[in-house]
């Protein structure tokens, strides 16, 4: 759910976007700092925060609507600075051996790529909990999360030159499996809310795949394409995993509906129609697996076509004032809002455009006020309850991280207890300064007359 902005036609108004885990924020980076906006409400887009102290922000996450955002700069690539935005305090910060490509988190890891190497934190003190090294070249910094911290999958490309996943499981630390998604390599990767099912397309844009966690089992092959290839920008689940979104460099964006047809449902009327239908499924049987496999394919359940082309862009599903909205950001600095149909898909219909760079009306007190539709899914239209856990009944923050096969981790500052990231007053008390290399990690120890530590590698 994140976009580092390449336009075509000439530089980016936006250097990236992306959304928070559940898409009730937007985030964006400029040449001058960043910005996080609510996603409340369809006629006002209400500006949260504003930085401009760090300039050339290229990554910028925030939290579910906690205080706790992560940037990253061109000035300095290869430094993670994590901030607690309402009280404008840093938490930490970690260098590394090699430019940051993209940052995961969720309320129990936080993951960072880079091109060869993948680092995954504890987020409630920031301890270096795995490295794992000699990954695949991902130029890219192509990985998923799940956003559910009960399992906190990682899924990150297993070869650079075919369609494997690697599936990791962050909670244990281990590799779960290996998943041969595509011949080609892959383009996206997504986790479903509950980390449950995980969604993939190759550089070829034309198939998108949908898996079973932790099994890797196939589960549903959608077509986006068939006549031209294309650079998938953006593919995300629903929150109630009923929909899959998937937009490229051009100008349509398809939403694929998860369901499965059942030879219990009623037998239909005996119609020509119906007849010709039979015989098409039977003849599938008779040919190559690769063709009928073509035909048993499933369309788009409904689409979107964008005013603009080959502008850099990324899709959010969500629920706003209780009915499910299609979420388009843009490389120019434009968020569009279009109404779904969640019975008869079709075209979406577009509500509203706003601007991201205009003078931003400030909610910085009333965003704690107002609360997104609870629960997150699509029940006021199809009636389904949404399997996501809430906050109050996910597990807590135990964790037994360490050293792992002889791993050298650096010291850390434990936090006194866990943390409550629905509560902006605690958060990591720790201030860190944490230079990481993928060879030997070797801990220094500097203090400074401040109420907190520094801790200089």
């Amino acid at each position: 759910m994140e976009a580092a902005a390449e336009a075509p036609g000439g530089p980016a108004a936006l250097s990236c976007f992306s959304y928070n885990q559940d898409c009730t924020s937007l985030a964006i980076g400029t040449t001058t700092g960043y910005r996080l906006f609510s996603l409340s409400s369809v006629e006002q887009l209400d500006q949260v925060h504003e930085s401009n102290e760090i300039p050339d922000v290229y990554i910028v996450e925030r939290l579910f609507s906690s205080s706790l955002v992560v940037v990253v700069s061109h000035a300095k690539p290869q430094q993670m600075n994590v901030y607690h935005f309402k009280k404008g305090t840093e938490i930490c910060n970690y260098s590394y051996s090699s430019n940051i490509l993209s940052i995961r988190l969720n309320r129990q890891r936080l993951v960072v790529c880079l091109e060869e190497s993948i680092y995954i934190h504890n987020i409630k003190d920031m301890k270096l909990l795995k490295t794992i090294l000699d990954t695949p070249p991902n130029t890219t910094g192509l990985c998923a999360l799940s956003i559910n911290h009960a399992n906190s999958y990682l899924a990150y490309p297993g070869s650079a030159t075919s369609g494997e996943i690697v599936l990791y499981d962050g909670n244990t630390l281990k590799t779960s499996c290996t998943i041969p998604a595509h011949d080609g390599p892959l383009a996206a990767l997504t986790f479903n809310s509950t980390g449950s099912k995980l969604a993939s397309a190759s550089e070829k844009g034309t198939v998108i795949r949908v898996f079973s966690i932790p099994g890797g089992q196939k589960l549903y092959e959608f077509r986006r394409g068939m006549k031209r290839y294309v650079n998938i920008s953006s593919l995300v689940f629903s929150m109630d995993s009923q929909f899959l979104c998937a937009s490229s460099n051009t100008e349509t964006v398809h939403i694929f509906k998860l369901e499965h047809l059942t030879d219990s449902r009623p037998e239909e009327p005996p119609t020509w129609s119906g007849y010709m239908g039979k015989m098409f499924q039977a003849a599938t049987n008779y040919l190559p697996a690769q063709v009928s496999g073509m035909m048993n394919q499933d369309r788009a359940f409904a689409t979107v076509r964008l005013n603009i082309s080959g502008q850099r862009n990324i899709c959010a599903l969500s629920t706003i004032q209780k009915l499910p909205r299609l979420l388009v950001t843009t490389s120019d600095g434009h968020l569009y809002i279009y109404n779904l149909d969640p019975q008869d898909g079709g075209e979406c219909v577009l509500i509203k455009k706003h601007s991201l760079l205009g003078s931003g009306k400030m909610e910085e007190n009333k965003e704690n006020d107002v609360q997104p539709p609870l629960p997150q899914s699509y029940a006021a239209t199809v009636a389904r309850q949404s399997t996501v856990p809430s906050t109050s009944t996910m597990p807590g923050y135990s964790e037994d991280g360490g050293a792992l096969r002889g791993e050298v981790i650096p010291e850390h500052e434990f936090a006194t207890g866990p943390v409550c990231l629905d509560d902006e007053n605690e958060f990591p008390p720790c201030a860190t300064k944490r230079h990481l290399k993928t060879s030997k990690l070797v801990t220094k120890w500097n203090i400074h007359p401040q109420p907190t530590p520094r801790v200089w590698l």
